[in-house]
């Protein structure tokens, strides 16, 4: 394990966002793990909230009910300290769940090609989203609408299909070099804690 950077100390949580498949709970992890800070998982959130598991949610309660309370969770989540959240890849796509990620924390987009995404999220059945029809014909049509608002996201790393760290590695220099050159926002985030 390579140990934390003292030279990059977050004062923000660190958001990853990003479609389904791009790594964003593995990667997150990780990047948590070499900056010292807790990990959380906000779909592993909502599930324990609602007492059951998200694809469930979707079934019967449908997307709008789960937006809505993803928002909620996420909400709460931002007002923790700092942490490494990973979001699920609608969360960004709400207009109020954007604006409050990138007011209180640094976000980073995850982003993947479409033949990546599919090779990862053809292994597990648990995407509510691709089940309504043909996943490849559903990650394109969600690449088009996401991806133009996944680029508001402070910085933008591609997940590629290479061991985990080689992500992790990029994200961690390209946060650092983010805060270096917007100094700014460490200081948002100071002058929110002395108010």
């Amino acid at each position: 394990m390579t140990p934390p950077n003292p030279s990059f100390t977050p004062t923000r949580t660190i958001v990853l966002t990003g479609m389904m498949g791009a790594g964003k709970t593995c990667i997150g992890r990780k990047l948590a793990e070499r900056l010292d800070l807790p990990f959380v998982d906000a779909d592993a959130q909502i599930a324990e909230a609602a007492g059951c598991s998200i694809s469930e949610i979707f079934e019967r309660h449908g997307e709008e009910a789960f937006r809505d309370g993803e928002r909620r969770v996420i909400t709460r989540l931002l007002s923790e300290g700092v942490h490494v959240l990973a979001v699920g890849g609608g969360a960004f796509m709400d207009p109020e769940t954007r604006a409050l990620i990138l007011e209180k924390a640094l976000s980073v987009w995850l982003r993947a090609d479409i033949e990546l995404l599919l090779s990862r999220v053809l292994r597990r059945d648990t995407r509510p989203l691709l089940k309504t029809g043909d996943p490849r014909e559903i990650l394109e049509r969600l690449i088009e609408e996401r991806y133009p608002v996944y680029a508001e996201a402070n910085v933008i790393i591609d997940s590629l299909d290479a061991p985990p760290e080689v992500t992790v590695e990029k994200t961690h220099e390209a946060l650092a070099a983010f805060m270096k050159d917007n100094p700014q926002e460490s200081q948002k985030q100071q002058s929110r804690k002395a108010s």
